[in-house]
């Protein structure tokens, strides 16, 4: 046949001719043709129905070259009825997976169902679609496939929330390549985002300690310098309100909500965190707390301060960098994080060598160590 089967007004006796044609290529190429014109939309109502009594007895021909074809040509058709769009998803994976992948016809439900068939190949292609709806998203999570998750996490047209993100970083923590994946995701909440921090310290810690003949002490800092910075580093550009609230409470939840993680957020200049995180500690409302800080007498500060039970002897560091807060702010230009430190150093410097000051020296290597730990 030719094209003009597509191009003439289908009939009963072209189903005949079709089905009764021995040679499977030329069944492929008709079929292809046909479904072709269906997605196109160029069919009449009664061409539309004959075209789809044709895929219903083609969707049944002993040549899978003959249902490849069909599926390569109806995969995107919007109108392609929903009985044949499920026998060609149901059929080898050659003839199945660019349904799979591509056809709007099949529902949530007809994707969970081909999720928990056990096909790992199928699971990686309902991770790929263009869009993959949160519960389609939390059965493929279900499966264990961790390259079919991989997939999943960097699609950006899949819905995952935060919980659904949650339960990939609990569940798949021993896999680099998802969370390769899921750190290359355009956009993670910032409580994800400092999860995945987590993670990958951690595995970082234990390498260095066993890998690189470190003490475990030093292990341990070189770490939490590195966690603490990252862990600011995702607010650096800043995230909602509630995405700030999130991280927070999940810090203070995982006792990582640390002098240390408040200095280097006040010494960068980042009264947001540092505020919520002060505010979580003390368990203050955080208007009340943002009062407190900023009162002008300085004693609001000092009280929420000592509520939050941080150490006392590290108060006046804290005190300048409220004040170099107040006074200062990044200006955008060129290096303006950088200059803010700067000026929080000189600060410090001025601070621990005031006669008055109860730093010990000790605290004054520790404190001058973080803040140019900031810095860098």
């Amino acid at each position: 046949m030719t094209d003009e089967i597509v191009r003439q007004r289908l009939s009963a006796a072209d189903v005949k001719n079709l089905m009764a044609n021995p040679s499977a290529e030329n069944r492929a190429i008709t079929s292809g043709k046909i479904a072709g014109q269906f997605s196109s939309g160029g069919l009449t109502d009664n061409e539309r129905h004959i075209a789809e009594d044709i895929f219903r007895a083609l969707v049944k021909d002993t040549e899978v070259l003959v249902r490849e074809s069909l599926a390569a040509h109806l995969k995107t058709s919007p109108d392609l009825p929903h009985d044949v769009a499920m026998s060609l998803a149901s059929d080898v994976d050659s003839v199945a997976l660019p349904m799979i992948k591509f056809s709007e016809v099949l529902t949530d439900d007809d994707l969970v169902v081909i999720v928990r068939g056990k096909s790992a190949t199928r699971q990686v292609a309902v991770a790929q679609r263009s869009r993959v709806s949160a519960t389609v998203a939390n059965a493929l999570i279900d499966t264990g496939n961790e390259t079919a998750v991989a997939r999943l996490v960097s699609n950006e047209g899949a819905d995952l929330n935060e919980k659904a993100l949650g339960r990939v970083i609990d569940e798949y923590d021993s896999s680099v390549r998802v969370s390769d994946s899921l750190s290359r995701r355009t956009s993670l909440p910032a409580a994800i985002s400092e999860q995945l921090v987590e993670a990958v310290t951690q595995k970082l810690q234990d390498y260095l300690s066993e890998k690189q003949e470190l003490s475990a002490d030093v292990a341990t800092n070189l770490i939490l310098q590195a966690r603490e910075r990252a862990t600011l580093n995702l607010v650096q550009f800043g995230s909602s309100e509630a995405e700030l609230d999130n991280l927070i409470n999940q810090l203070h939840r995982k006792r990582r909500l640390t002098p240390s993680l408040l200095l280097r957020a006040i010494s960068m200049g980042d009264e947001g965190f540092f505020e919520r995180g002060l505010a979580c500690l003390a368990g203050v409302a955080l208007p009340n707390a943002q009062a407190l800080i900023h009162d002008d007498g300085g004693l609001g500060l000092q009280s929420i301060y000592l509520k939050a039970n941080l150490p006392k002897r590290w108060y006046p560091a804290f005190r300048a960098g409220v004040d170099l807060a107040a006074e200062m702010d990044y200006d955008g230009g060129p290096n303006d994080r950088a200059r803010f430190i700067s000026k929080m150093l000189e600060r410090m410097l001025t601070q621990f060598d005031d006669p008055a000051s109860t730093f010990s020296r000790e605290d004054i290597d520790y404190l001058m160590g973080k803040l140019e730990q900031a810095a860098a």
